[in-house]
């Protein structure tokens, strides 16, 4: 079982007091998976019209923050369920109002015992209430057929017209916060960003939260349709400015965002927040090398792990019948745990796609405004390896108005950090550092006639 794809999120705010018998607050409890077991961490909050919402962390398999979708609590039964994964939860509340017990599904079904715990709590930089902008709750079509996003939308105090941003979530399964590891780094960078005057929106990915469609079978390609959409739908809105609408892409959405401005020349400028350079085949083989240094792993090790992913992406590559793709894959994967349920999430469209995706022929084609911020201690994505090829594609393409900044000490998420290991982001408080925040705002403002 397999309860993420590949990148993770955000644990939700809330306090459970003692002996509380509501459904908000925090529960946990322990599944078994192929690889061993783990805790399901929940995490539930009511709005104000009565409605739930939740999240799930999974600590074990760095997951935090995965949405929770069809979310009821009523006459004592908790249902959830998580459709990007085919996850779904069960159980029954015991008088006492501290467990919950029944069945959780995926694929197979297994008891499942939740337990009341206390969460943790906010981060310095989330924004705390009474806010100095507006913030509504909206919802849009994507380009694509069939999907609806709902997000949130941030408007600067005044009259406007406002310059727009759309943020674009990495990739696994997000929430318009981004949420991860205890950090919402979509929610602060939305908030510094609407109270310099920059409106934002951000969504919910397709299939999580309160969106629609379907997550599990989607590619880069399909999620560019989404925020094509968002552009669509930003540029109707009365208080904004339709010549003054960028878009801002985070690690996979540093893929996304180019994707958009290349079809859509009215896109006013393009922001890459760890974006990829290079196919993601090369992405991954350098982060798995770096990750393993940097966590002590011995070379012989990584070079073996090294040497069957390449066998693995050979294999994506060359062969495109996904049956025979299979038989090779589980040959190669041979006295590794969970051998057929590993061999299918390779051969996934979007494992498929972003694998043997090239960025470059895309980003020449950019004509309006880029900035490319990097960290100089990711070891997801490697700023030695991706900004030399983006520099160069953005010079092939004769963009004239561009602008590289690698931030130093900074990781994947934009924090200051020691590492830069994934397991770190959690650990720190800070959830964007204020250089980021200050060099991406100005640049913004610049290039929207905000300010000279």
């Amino acid at each position: 079982m397999c309860l993420f794809r590949h990148a993770a999120l955000i644990v939700l705010t809330c306090l459970a007091a003692v002996g509380q018998t509501g459904i908000e607050g925090s529960w946990e409890g322990p599944v078994q998976t192929q690889r061993g077991q783990v805790r399901l961490r929940v995490h539930v909050t009511k709005a104000a019209d009565g409605s739930l919402s939740a999240k799930m962390d999974v600590p074990e398999q760095g997951a935090f923050g995965l949405a929770l979708n069809s979310v009821t609590f009523a006459e004592g039964v908790f249902h959830w369920e998580m459709k990007a994964i085919n996850a779904s939860f069960d159980g029954k509340m015991a008088e006492a109002g501290s467990e919950i017990s029944g069945t959780f599904k995926q694929g197979s079904e297994q008891p499942l015992a939740m337990k009341r715990i206390q969460a943790p709590a906010g981060r310095p930089q989330d924004p705390k209430p009474p806010l100095p902008y507006k913030s509504e709750d909206v919802a849009f079509p994507s380009k694509a057929e069939g999907v609806t996003l709902a997000g949130t939308l941030t408007l600067p105090q005044g009259k406007g017209p406002f310059p727009a941003a759309i943020l674009i979530t990495g990739s696994g399964p997000q929430d318009r916060d981004e949420a991860l590891m205890g950090h919402r780094p979509f929610l602060v960078l939305s908030d510094y960003l609407t109270r310099h005057g920059i409106a934002v929106l951000r969504y919910d990915d397709r299939g999580v939260g309160k969106s629609t469609g379907t997550f599990a079978n989607s590619t880069t390609t399909d999620f560019s349709r989404d925020a094509e959409g968002a552009l669509d739908y930003l540029r109707k809105r009365p208080e904004l400015n339709p010549a003054r609408i960028g878009l801002v892409g985070h690690s996979e959405g540093g893929i996304i965002a180019p994707m958009v401005a290349a079809r859509r020349p009215e896109a006013a400028f393009v922001v890459l927040m760890a974006g990829t350079g290079v196919p993601g085949a090369e992405v991954m083989l350098l982060q798995a090398e770096r990750l393993n240094a940097a966590a002590g792993v011995a070379k012989e090790v990584t070079d073996q792990n090294t040497a069957l992913q390449k066998k693995i992406f050979a294999i994506l590559r060359e062969e495109k019948d996904d049956q025979a793709a299979q038989d090779k894959l589980k040959e190669a994967l041979a006295g590794i745990p969970g051998v057929e349920a590993q061999a299918r999430g390779f051969l996934s469209p979007w494992m498929r796609e972003f694998a043997s995706y090239d960025p470059a022929p895309t980003l020449q084609k950019l004509r309006c405004p880029v900035l490319v911020l990097n960290g100089e201690k990711d070891l997801q994505v490697i700023a030695d390896q991706n900004v030399p090829p983006i520099e160069a594609a953005l010079k092939k393409g004769g963009n004239k108005d561009f602008r590289i900044v690698r931030l130093p000490g900074l990781n994947h998420l934009f924090q200051n950090a020691k590492t830069g290991l994934v397991q770190e982001y959690g650990q720190i408080d800070e959830t964007l550092a204020p250089v980021f925040l200050e060099t991406m705002t100005t640049w913004i403002r610049r290039h929207t006639g905000l300010e000279k």
